[in-house]
């Protein structure tokens, strides 16, 4: 057997292995998540440091975030994702959660975590990020984020998942995005009105804050009418909304 014939073997041999690492994804992230209580998920660009006003507001909105009781779950990583746990975890409420990926490059965890993961694959990273969320908030970023976006859209498109809320922040980053989407895919009919009505484009941190209530309120109705008492996962956020309700 020649030196390219052993080598594909051996690839071969090792690709149907990789299975036990999905595996081992999946129930890491489960096992140390599957109790955590309703969660609310950032992203954003790496790139943006502490002298960015988006920095800013994402702590800001992981303060408020961790105030109202939800963990504040993000890539893990600098930027954006570093000034929404941070903002979590001076809060001290709730968990600040960081759901990272080994790379071939060293990709530092930042230091605001009471939980830190590392995933092998994104798409077992992704299903994390996506499973334990109520809403995903949207700063400023790039591909990566772009990409995230329109996964979470097409899952809420597609009822994968319940509709949760989808929250951009930063107006004056995303409208000319909001514009392209409404002139040319709703223009053209390739996307629904109800799908753009699945994008809410604001800067105000208050009110990202009180629609995602409204969504996990919608959420529990919609379990009531289907007779879903009797998940797990019902009476806690019942008890959740009832106690953000005496609040206001």
């Amino acid at each position: 057997m020649n030196h390219n014939q052993h080598k594909k073997r051996e690839l071969d041999f090792r690709e149907p292995w990789s299975i036990f690492k999905v595996m081992s994804d999946f129930v890491k992230g489960f096992d140390e998540l599957q109790d955590i209580g309703p969660c609310v998920t950032f992203f954003g660009s790496a790139r943006l440091d502490e002298k960015n006003k988006y920095y800013d507001m994402a702590k800001e909105l992981g303060f408020k975030m961790a105030d109202n009781g939800f963990n504040v779950v993000t890539g893990g990583s600098r930027g954006i994702m570093e000034a929404a746990n941070k903002g979590a975890f001076e809060n001290h409420k709730t968990k600040s959660i960081g759901l990272n990926i080994d790379l071939p490059f060293e990709q530092e965890s930042n230091k605001y975590l009471d939980i830190d993961l590392k995933f092998d694959y994104f798409f077992s990273r992704k299903v994390m990020l996506v499973k334990y969320s109520h809403a995903f908030i949207i700063f400023p970023g790039g591909y990566g984020t772009l990409d995230e976006l329109f996964e979470a859209l097409t899952l809420i498109q597609t009822k994968k998942i319940y509709p949760i809320g989808i929250f951009l922040i930063g107006t004056e980053y995303w409208n000319p995005m909001m514009e392209f989407i409404e002139k040319s895919m709703l223009g053209e009919s390739t996307i629904s009105k109800e799908d753009f009505d699945l994008i809410h484009c604001t800067d105000n941190l208050d009110e990202v804050v009180s629609l995602t209530f409204e969504k996990l309120k919608n959420k529990v109705n919609l379990m009531e009418d289907k007779n879903l008492e009797n998940i797990n996962s019902y009476d806690v956020l019942k008890n959740f909304v009832e106690v953000y309700d005496t609040k206001k």
